[in-house]
């Protein structure tokens, strides 16, 4: 057997950091899984580094436990970023084709890629992905892969995912004094997409929201198409504070009430059912309604679903995507969760789970480690398309661009990384 080529995605959660070891053998369909490792997140408030030193040590005891579990030291990986400071934006980049026969090379796609990028931009924000989504080859719209085409004129239509540039610089420098390379920055929705939602859902239309600690992210798919990203800065440890201060107890009793009793449904709750307080610890005494906690729970759910809902009317996409919803993240695991969702954003809905791999794949077979193995499979991609037996090199992750060979099969294996 060959040896297989090793990717890790490291998730920086506001409540978890979650890392994962892949090998990828070109005589195997599937990924290996071949360590996994996760740490409290400390340093880490709605996406964004509030504490440096704390967030090292979060993201160090996640690698430190990734290499336990496998054996295989981790350099470099593919890190997500998130928080209510990820914006989009559309943009064109227009080119004149330049062999003299008109025929449209990867160098083309490059050049309007890069013109795309050409935009002014607010201070302290900088590019995090450009995406192409289609192109025109003189009056031929609608097109997804241009290479080979004749033409004089080529123009993209692309969305630039953009962030805070001292966000960027203090999550790099995290990861950075944790021991670990950036090979890539990954919207967090974005690769939580790649893991959990497959090409049918996006050609009909579907939404992917990752229920996060400190964040809600999503993302929007619709004939193949990134047509929407977002971020609601409401997670599933409000769901915590509301129940500790509900229930007027500790947060880490808080906690353990969500996570063992915690419901979206409060109609389906008796309302003489009790939790006893002393059961979960024994400094605590008394008992509670578990349809209280129900109600608390339903009422931040809904929250947030509303606010999701919102920002999907202003694309017109509000109750329209017959895909549904897939619901991922350390939050999608609360029952009722998804029957909320059909109720709120009017939509089929479901729990996502990472896609078929194989090696340890129980540990994980979860929606809370969809973003982690999603990174990994956005680098596996990648490698794909590079050398054997390295990563590719890439720009800064201000630019968001892969320095990609201007061969024909990279460039189009670039492409269907985005397009159907």
């Amino acid at each position: 057997m060959s040896k297989g080529t090793t990717i890790i995605g490291l998730d920086i959660g506001s409540s978890n950091v979650r890392a994962v070891i892949l090998q990828k053998f070109e005589e195997e369909e599937k990924p290996r899984v071949m360590g996994v490792g996760i740490a409290p997140s400390f340093g880490i408030r709605r996406g964004i580094v509030a504490d440096v030193e704390e967030t090292v040590k979060s993201i160090g005891e996640a690698v430190k436990n990734a290499e336990r579990t496998s054996g295989i030291p981790i350099g470099k990986a593919l890190v997500s970023i998130g928080g209510n400071h990820i914006k989009y934006q559309e943009s064109q980049g227009v080119v004149a084709i330049a062999k003299a026969d008109g025929e449209i090379t990867g160098d083309d796609i490059m050049r309007s890629l890069t013109a795309a990028e050409t935009i002014s931009l607010p201070s302290n924000t900088e590019i995090i992905h450009v995406i192409p989504r289609d192109f025109s080859v003189d009056e031929q719209k609608g097109i997804k892969d241009p290479i080979g085409m004749n033409g004089i004129r080529l123009e993209v239509n692309a969305m630039l995912v953009l962030g805070s540039s001292p966000v960027v610089k203090n999550l790099s420098k995290c990861i950075y004094q944790a021991g670990v390379e950036v090979e890539d920055m990954v919207f967090s929705a974005l690769a939580a997409s790649k893991a959990a939602l497959n090409k049918r859902q996006k050609e009909l239309g579907a939404i992917l929201i990752d229920l996060g600690g400190g964040t809600t992210s999503f993302a929007v798919y619709e004939e193949g198409d990134l047509v929407q990203i977002g971020v609601v800065p409401i997670g599933s440890s409000h769901i915590t504070n509301d129940i500790a201060i509900g229930l007027r107890t500790s947060i880490d009793v808080a906690e353990k009430v969500k996570v063992n009793y915690g419901s979206a449904l409060p109609d389906e709750i008796g309302k003489k059912d009790q939790i006893n307080l002393s059961e979960i610890d024994q400094n605590e005494e008394g008992e509670i309604s578990r349809h209280h906690v129900s109600e608390i729970v339903e009422a931040r759910l809904e929250e947030i679903f509303t606010m999701i809902d919102k920002e999907l009317r202003k694309t017109n996409r509000s109750g329209m995507l017959p895909a549904g919803a897939v619901i991922v993240g350390g939050g999608a695991k609360l029952p009722g969760v998804v029957d909320l969702a059909k109720k709120i954003l009017r939509l089929p809905a479901q729990t996502g789970f990472p896609v078929e791999l194989s090696g340890i794949v129980d540990k994980v077979d979860e929606p809370g480690f969809v973003t982690a193995v999603g990174l990994a499979l956005w680098g596996a991609e990648e490698t794909a398309m590079s050398s054997p037996n390295a990563f590719r090199t890439k720009l800064p992750a201000i630019d968001g661009l892969p320095k990609i060979g201007h061969t024909v099969d990279k460039m189009r294996g670039w492409l269907k990384k985005f397009l159907p």
